[in-house]
């Protein structure tokens, strides 16, 4: 794809990072970290011989009740290392034995309910999106790094050994909460969505850019006022700001979120990187291969086996 699809709405420059970026994510943190984190798990009955499951909930932002799947190998000695998971738009924490790999590797695997997200939800872009104080992603972003907290006070995993991984909506997340949950192990991003929106909208279509596209389209007099706000979530500006090792991939025929998009963030990533590439690939960014590839760069970082 070469060449801009579409008008330059927000610009064609990544947005600048906010003179109070780190003052506005601090009180962010500091309001729902007043509360305990009150990690929960209830077991769930399932057909796996293999794997625990658990109903697992918490305090994410404002104290709202956050859930989300917490599964464990069932064998099992001394500490774990522990994967966090955002998904991708509008899937929430799908079903109880969805997406084995992580617990089959031998993580404990935490995938969390997106706020609002499953069920036929398609996703919550728009929401907030003139106010960075009310946007959706705002407390979706505090929601996961109390997901870090929370896994991180479970008897049976090694707090030290803590990655936060994420697919799509999923890898924007973790791109965020890289840049603000502090002694994570890694950060594993595929396809990040909410990353270098300028090119996105230009670039994207198919996938929730094309809503911010229509919006607007209709209101152009808001642009500022979006730019603005998306500045606090957007992947580049996550990326400026990362600390833990990152391994981020993409397909170089994604039409969801371009791959354009993915360059700018790498560019960008304040702490060392893995970059892949897959020739051919949409939004999937290699499947299978490209998860194989995820599975050993955590291994090594992990120290496994």
């Amino acid at each position: 794809m070469t060449g801009a699809l579409f008008p330059a709405v927000l610009g064609t420059e990544p947005l600048p990072t906010p003179d109070d970026y780190d003052e506005f994510w601090a009180d962010a943190l500091d309001r729902a970290r007043r509360r305990s984190v009150a990690p929960r798990a209830v077991p769930v009955e399932t057909l796996l011989t293999t794997i625990d499951v658990y109903d697992f909930s918490f305090a994410g932002s404002g104290g709202r009740t956050v859930t989300g799947w917490l599964r464990l190998p069932r064998q099992r000695e001394g500490a774990l290392p522990a994967v966090v998971h955002a998904n991708g738009y509008g899937a929430g924490r799908l079903s109880p034995f969805d997406d084995l790999t992580w617990s089959s590797a031998g993580y404990a695997h935490l995938v969390v309910n997106t706020h609002g997200q499953g069920g036929g939800s398609t996703g919550h872009l728009l929401d907030g999106i003139e106010d960075p104080w009310n946007f959706y992603y705002r407390d979706v972003f505090v929601d996961v790094v109390r997901a870090v907290d929370a896994v991180r006070e479970l008897d049976g995993v090694d707090a030290s050994r803590v990655a936060m991984i994420g697919n799509s909506q999923g890898g924007g997340i973790a791109l965020g909460v890289g840049a603000f949950a502090q002694g994570l192990a890694a950060v594993l991003a595929q396809s990040p969505f909410l990353t270098d929106a300028p090119t996105a909208l230009q670039r994207a279509v198919q996938g929730p850019w094309t809503e911010l596209r229509a919006y607007l389209t209709e209101h152009p007099e808001r642009a500022d006022a979006v730019a603005r706000t998306l500045a606090y979530v957007d992947g580049v500006t996550s990326a400026r700001h990362a600390t833990a090792p990152g391994w981020i991939s993409d397909g170089l025929a994604d039409d969801i979120c371009p791959p354009e998009t993915t360059r700018t963030a790498i560019a960008a990533y304040a702490a060392p990187v893995l970059f892949r590439e897959w020739p051919g690939a949409g939004h999937e960014a290699g499947g299978s291969r490209d998860m194989e590839a995820a599975l050993r760069a955590l291994r090594q970082r992990f120290a496994i086996g």
